[in-house]
């Protein structure tokens, strides 16, 4: 699945695995990479712990559209140009190790996580929910 730049593929691999790309205009963030091979290492100990993050001047907009209702400055992490606000962070990378546990997320929809290599960059939970649904049609 793609969309511009973005994409998200599952390729046939011998072992489960996830990598994820991300990509910011900010010096904080910048490009960050992670993989996640689950039968080396805990998801609890290295993807769950890794906060969602926001970019400051999004922050009134999101409220204003409803979202983030729950967030705050010790639950997520909010960057601007001159770095981040509430440091410091759990990972280096947390914020890729974020969007892969996004995308753990999206795909646990379909109940089992098929052997593949998972490759994503700069996706949304949109491109990992079609996905997941054009899966979930192959497995069917």
């Amino acid at each position: 699945m793609s969309y511009g730049e973005a994409f998200v593929a599952a390729l046939p691999a011998p072992e489960l695995r996830f990598t994820y790309g991300i990509e910011f205009d900010l010096a904080a963030i910048g490009n960050q990479w992670h993989s996640w091979l689950p039968s080396r290492e805990s998801f609890g100990a290295t993807i769950a712990p890794a906060r969602t993050f926001a970019l400051a001047h999004q922050i009134e907009q999101l409220r204003d559209r409803g979202l983030i209702k729950g967030g705050s400055l010790e639950n997520a992490l909010v960057c601007d140009q001159t770095g981040w606000l509430n440091p410091p962070l759990r990972f280096s990378n947390e914020p890729v190790r974020h969007k892969l546990l996004d995308l753990v997320g999206d795909l646990s929809l379909l109940g089992t996580l098929p052997q593949a290599h998972f490759l994503a960059f700069k996706a949304s939970h949109a491109l990992h929910t079609q996905l997941a649904h054009r899966l979930a049609h192959a497995i069917a």
